[in-house]
């Protein structure tokens, strides 16, 4: 059995390539047969099959089986679990970008002092956030 992290790993390993992010794209639209999916890109067809059985392998499509036709579909779900995981660290560069606003506007704020003649401002005292970093 995958473990969470061996999924993510497996699904990040699928998207690293343009290829398979385009790929996907044309999925998000629709099934389409292995056939249609190379129509746009310039390699052979064994090259398109192999993108994707690392696009299967990460889980992110699965392929049916109608006849003659084998259609492939979009598995949208690892794509979720990547963007929760991404989202943890949404939070973090939220904190490190309002830090860098802050300290922009203090010297934005000397920067006009200077021109029109006035003493420079005291720096604004150091905030603790309630999550214990410094603001």
């Amino acid at each position: 059995m995958q473990t969470q992290q061996d999924r993510l790993s497996a699904t990040f390993a699928a998207l690293a390539d343009p290829t398979r992010r385009a790929i996907l794209a044309r999925l998000s639209s629709g099934e389409a047969s292995v056939q249609e999916i190379a129509k746009p890109f310039k390699m052979t067809l064994p090259a398109v099959s192999k993108h994707l059985k690392v696009l299967e392998k990460g889980g992110l499509i699965r392929r049916g089986r109608s006849k003659q036709w084998r259609p492939c579909y979009l598995v949208a779900e690892p794509l979720k679990e990547a963007a929760d995981w991404v989202e943890q660290y949404r939070k973090f560069w939220e904190a490190s970008f309002d830090r860098l606003d802050d300290y922009l506007k203090e010297l934005q704020a000397k920067e006009a002092a200077a021109k029109n003649g006035k003493p420079k401002a005291a720096a604004p005292k150091k905030r603790k956030k309630k999550d214990g970093h410094d603001k």
